[in-house]
């Protein structure tokens, strides 16, 4: 039987946390529509690798006028829970300011058997306060330092999920693939972009059926890694990843339905299985004021 090198074991592994519990971009977000808006979306997700399961996912995301909060877990299934159980947990919150999402907290941790991952991250304003990781990353020669300002003016992974529409137009369009991110997971400084591509229309087994918008996602490593290793190269190199967006109903913001990534042993696919999302009553801040 062909098995996944470990590179790539442990890729699925947090493909199933990391896109259940995040992926991708953030921009600037419409103040006048979040503002007055509040949704929450509960979804399950499944991972798979050339059409062999390896992992599920859930995610639970809560959208209020001012703050927002996020929280996933996932785990190994099939085969690769056979060959390395690893299951993950992890959250973020953050506020809602002049029509931004500014993340305030974030954790992580990923348990592979053997070794325990965890990673902690406190910011205000985009910027990182303080943070820790373990285990920390071995000493290398090559490896690029990461330095003080690119921990500045970025978001944590989870975050990066959240993909914000301005304006008042269709949330399903072209625009919503127009952004840019900056991430920093505790380790690694790394910015992805996005382009579109097309629209698709998708159905979850259980919740949400509609359109959604499909963009080409491109990574791009700051610093934190060392540029000859393989799967920083293969990363950079790759240009046929693609997620598709579904919004959170009653606000403007978009997540990932579906994230297909190709693999050296096959296309690499975390798709929803259940995707309920609906809009909760907004606070009318004014009344609450006159009162």
């Amino acid at each position: 039987m062909l098995l996944p090198p470990q590179w790539l074991v442990r890729r699925a592994v947090r493909a199933a946390f990391t896109v259940a519990t995040g992926a991708l971009a953030v921009a600037a977000v419409d103040s006048a529509q979040i503002a007055t808006a509040q949704g929450r979306v509960e979804a399950d997700y499944s991972a798979s690798v050339a059409g062999i399961p390896i992992g599920h996912g859930s995610w639970i995301i809560d959208v209020a006028p001012d703050q927002y909060t996020a929280a996933g877990n996932g785990a190994t299934t099939g085969i690769l829970k056979f060959i390395s159980g690893v299951k993950g947990v992890g959250a973020t919150h953050g506020m809602i300011s002049n029509g931004q999402l500014l993340p305030t907290s974030y954790a992580s941790t990923i348990d592979y058997g053997h070794i325990i991952d965890d990673v902690r991250i406190a910011l205000a304003g985009g910027n990182v306060r303080s943070y820790s990781v373990a285990p920390p990353l071995l000493p290398h020669p090559d490896r690029i330092p990461v330095r003080d300002e690119d921990r500045r003016g970025v978001v944590d992974p989870m975050t990066s999920t959240l993909a914000p529409v301005p304006g008042n137009g269709d949330l399903i369009s072209p625009q919503a693939c127009e952004r840019k991110v900056a991430v920093f997971d505790g380790r690694l400084r790394y910015e992805l972009s996005s382009a579109f591509k097309r629209i698709e229309r998708v159905k979850a087994d259980k919740g949400y059926e509609g359109p959604a918008v499909v963009c080409a996602v491109y990574f791009n490593p700051i610093s934190g890694y060392v540029p000859d290793r393989a799967i920083i190269k293969y990363l950079i190199a790759e240009r046929d990843a693609e997620v598709w967006l579904v919004p959170i109903s009653g606000t403007r913001l978009l997540v990932p339905f579906r994230f297909s990534l190709p693999t050296p042993i096959g296309n690499g696919l975390v798709q929803a299985t259940r995707f309920i999302s609906v809009a909760l009553p907004a606070v009318d801040t004014t009344a609450a004021k006159v009162q």
